[in-house]
């Protein structure tokens, strides 16, 4: 299981059609949302947009009014033969007079993802857990050090601290080793780190 690097653009015309393919890395449904409407903001005048996401087990496609099957199935195809998860695909068509039929479609459509992800780098997701790592205020800077490479999504000073990390399951034993209280919050797919 893979996910994108890096937010990316790729263009492409076919036939006086301009196909704008954009790959967003994405954690949940709502950014899907917020994508598509910054989407249609940002192109205004464009005759399509259509789309495929899979977020974990969650897949949808949208032709967008594109004839049915040419447009986000295609799109979601290619995510899934590229094994890729976190990962929103908006493909913009801007129609250039000359219709390219069902077979073209899908053709361009097809050619649009799959470019856009050879331009990308790809990450490797392994399994982890998003945790809550919970601590007195005298371990603070044994704590920091010890989670110095780690993201730490939130902080929370109360009468201890909570730590949110993502952690991959590898590496639990660093949290158990340390003889640390620990809450699961849930199970998740994280970037291996590849440094």
């Amino acid at each position: 299981m893979y996910t994108i690097k890096d937010n990316s653009v790729y263009e492409l015309t076919i036939k006086n059609s301009k196909f704008i393919t954009i790959l967003y890395k994405i954690n949940n449904k709502d950014e899907v949302r917020l994508f598509l409407e910054n989407i249609k903001k940002e192109y205004p005048d464009a005759t399509h947009y259509c789309y495929a996401y899979i977020i974990d087990n969650i897949k949808k496609a949208s032709d967008d009014g594109e004839p049915s099957g040419t447009a986000g199935i295609p799109i979601l195809k290619v995510l899934e033969s590229n094994k890729i998860n976190n990962i929103l695909c908006i493909i913009i068509r801007y129609f250039g007079g000359i219709k390219l039929g069902a077979n073209g479609l899908i053709r361009a459509y097809t050619k649009g993802v799959s470019n856009a992800i050879k331009e990308n780098t790809l990450i490797e997701l392994i399994d982890g857990y998003n945790i809550n790592i919970i601590f007195s205020y005298e371990r603070i800077k044994e704590i920091d050090y010890l989670f110095k490479d780690i993201k730490i999504n939130n902080k929370d000073f109360k009468n201890n601290i909570t730590y949110n990390i993502d952690i991959p399951i590898s590496s639990l034993n660093i949290i158990e080793n340390n003889h640390l209280e620990y809450q699961i919050i849930k199970p998740i797919k994280i970037a291996k780190n590849t440094e």
